[in-house]
C-alpha cells in the first residue's frame, strides 16, 4: 500500500503500540486537538476533504481503527476483543495520551462513531465536546430494527453472522462489494463523491483477508459485546455528559428515524442538523459537514 497517494500532504505519520495493536495516525494543523474517527470500510483518508478547513482550527489526530487501513489486524478475543468499541475506545486514548493529548475534541463517523459514543460514555473527563456522524446508537439500531432497517442496512446482520461465512463470500469479490455497497449508500447512488484516490486505499486495505475478517469481528461485537455495554448503560440511564452535535445525512442510513430525538435519550446537552448527503457526509459534503463541525467545536 506504500504506492498510494498522500491526501494529507504536509501532515505527519505515526505508528502507535496500544493494547489493541499497533495503531496508524496522521497529524496536523494547529490549535487544540481534535480526534477524528472514520467509518467501515474506510480508513483516515475519509476526513481529507474536510481536513484543510479543520486544519485551520485545530491539530487533527487522525487515525485508522485496528483492523482498519493501515493499522494492525490483532487475532480477536473473548467478546471479539479488540473489535468491541470500549477496546477501540481505549486505543484511541492511548494514541491520544502518547502523541501528549489528555483531553481533546472528538467526531466519529459510522463505526467511529459508535467508538466515540463509547468512549464519551466510559471516560467522561476526556472529552470537551463529541460529533457523531450519520449514526443513531448501537441499541437503538438493533431495538429498532423492522423489515425496512433490516433491507437499508442488510450488511448489520450478514456480517455478525459465525465466522467463517461472511469472510468466505467477502473474499470471493471484496472490491466489487465494497463499491456496491458505497455506491448504495450516497444520495446519488453511485460513486461519484469518492476522490478515486480515496477509493484506491479503501480497495487495498479491503483486499486483505485479514482485515476483512477483523471488519466482521467489528460488526460482531456490535450485535453482541457493544449491545451489551449499551444495554447497561440504558438501563441505568447513563448519559454523555460532553455536549454532543449530531449530523446525518439527509438521505443518510438514520434518515428515516428522527436522530436527534433519539440522541436526547443518551446525551445531556444535544444539538444538531441533517446534511445534504447520504451515508457519507464528509466526502458527499465537505463545506457543509466542516462548516457544521466548525461552528460547534469553535473553543
Amino acid at each position: 500500500m506504500s504506492d498510494l497517494a498522500d491526501l494529507f500532504p504536509g501532515f505527519e505519520s505515526h505508528w502507535i503500540d496500544t493494547q489493541a495493536g499497533r495503531i496508524f495516525a496522521r497529524s496536523g494543523g494547529d490549535g487544540p486537538p481534535l480526534l477524528l474517527l472514520h467509518g467501515y470500510a474506510q480508513s483516515n483518508v475519509m476526513w481529507h476533504k474536510v481536513a484543510p478547513a479543520l486544519a485551520q482550527k485545530f491539530t487533527l489526530i487522525i487515525p485508522d481503527l485496528p483492523g482498519y487501513g493501515w493499522s494492525d489486524a490483532p487475532r480477536s478475543g473473548k467478546g471479539h476483543t479488540p473489535y468491541d468499541k470500549r477496546s477501540m475506545a481505549r486505543a484511541m486514548i492511548e494514541v491520544m495520551e502518547k502523541l501528549g493529548y489528555v483531553r481533546f475534541y472528538l467526531a466519529g463517523h459510522d463505526r467511529g462513531g459508535r467508538v466515540s459514543y463509547r468512549l464519551a460514555l466510559d471516560n467522561p473527563g476526556r472529552l470537551i465536546k463529541l460529533a457523531v456522524l450519520d449514526i443513531i446508537p448501537t441499541y437503538e439500531m438493533w431495538n429498532r430494527m423492522d423489515h425496512v432497517m433490516a433491507i437499508k442496512v442488510w450488511h448489520w446482520p450478514f456480517l455478525a453472522q459465525k465466522f467463517p461465512m461472511p469472510e468466505m463470500l467477502l473474499e470471493k469479490a471484496p472490491i466489487q462489494y465494497l463499491d456496491y455497497k458505497m455506491a448504495s449508500w450516497t444520495k446519488a447512488k453511485d460513486l461519484s463523491a469518492f476522490d478515486p484516490r480515496a477509493l484506491a486505499h479503501y480497495h487495498a486495505f479491503f483486499s486483505d483477508p485479514l482485515r476483512i475478517h477483523a471488519t466482521c469481528e467489528d460488526y460482531r461485537a456490535g450485535a453482541t459485546t457493544d449491545l451489551g455495554h449499551d444495554e447497561v448503560d440504558h438501563a441505568a440511564h447513563n448519559k454523555i455528559s460532553a455536549p454532543l452535535l449530531v449530523l446525518w445525512g439527509s438521505a443518510g442510513i438514520p434518515s428515516e428515524r428522527n436522530p436527534l430525538t433519539i440522541w436526547k435519550d443518551w446525551a445531556k446537552e444535544v444539538s444538531g442538523k441533517p446534511i445534504d448527503s447520504g451515508h457519507f457526509v464528509a466526502e458527499e459534503n465537505p463545506d457543509a459537514t466542516a462548516a457544521a463541525l466548525l461552528e460547534f467545536f469553535r473553543p
